[in-house]
């Protein structure tokens, strides 16, 4: 199936219902429990970290429902396999993933941030190695009727410079910021995802 096709697919369930499956309501309720968990161990530097990735990750996905409207398509789309298609390139069950990454990977870090693995810093080492990772996964998923990279040029390097190192380079870095500091970039872009959704989303109809 071409590009056109997929995104015509992708298109004809945006937002749809019919799709939608009840398997998205544990999804949802593990993505509670392990945030309610965290909360109620005060890991808050996690909590901070899960954050900032997911609304990176939000900002990202609005972005490429943007070129899809100015271009004619995405660099990303998700024509199939999904229960509810959020925007064009990502369905609930991917952003209910996202939005766990970064505390989940979190994790891993090593108390002392200034530590240097293979003489590079511990939270640029995982930062490298988690966008790594998740490029490589993304490999698979492109090959699969769910998930579709549209341009040749668009692939598992680009994805990993552009999109997964600034996803958890972020994330880390967040992670270590005073609490302050934290809730300014939280906030700034959750004020930044909500306007744009309003805005292109609700108001324009573009995406």
């Amino acid at each position: 199936m071409n590009a056109p096709e997929l995104t015509q697919q992708a298109l004809g369930i945006l937002r749809s219902p019919d799709c939608f499956a009840w398997y998205v309501i544990p999804l949802l309720a593990f993505v509670v429990y392990i945030y309610t968990n965290e909360i109620s161990k005060k890991n808050w530097k996690g909590v901070a970290a899960g954050l900032s990735l997911y609304l990176v990750h939000w900002f990202y996905e609005i972005v490429n429902a943007l070129i899809q409207y100015g271009s004619g398509h995405a660099l990303w789309t998700v024509p199939a396999g999904t229960a509810f298609l959020i925007l064009i390139g990502v369905g609930i069950e991917l952003s209910l993933m996202f939005s766990v990454a970064g505390l989940v990977m979190s994790k891993v870090l090593p108390e002392d941030r200034h530590l240097k693995i293979c003489g590079v810093n511990n939270r640029l080492f995982f930062a490298v190695v988690n966008a790594a990772l998740f490029s490589v996964i993304e490999i698979f998923l492109a090959r699969t009727p769910a998930f579709h990279w549209v341009y040749p040029w668009w692939g598992a390097l680009p994805v990993f410079v552009t999109v997964y190192i600034p996803f958890f380079g972020v994330s880390f870095l967040c992670y270590d910021w005073k609490p302050k500091a934290q809730i300014a970039l939280i906030g700034a872009l959750f004020v930044v995802d909500a306007l744009m959704m309003v805005v292109f989303a609700g108001i324009l109809k573009w995406i």
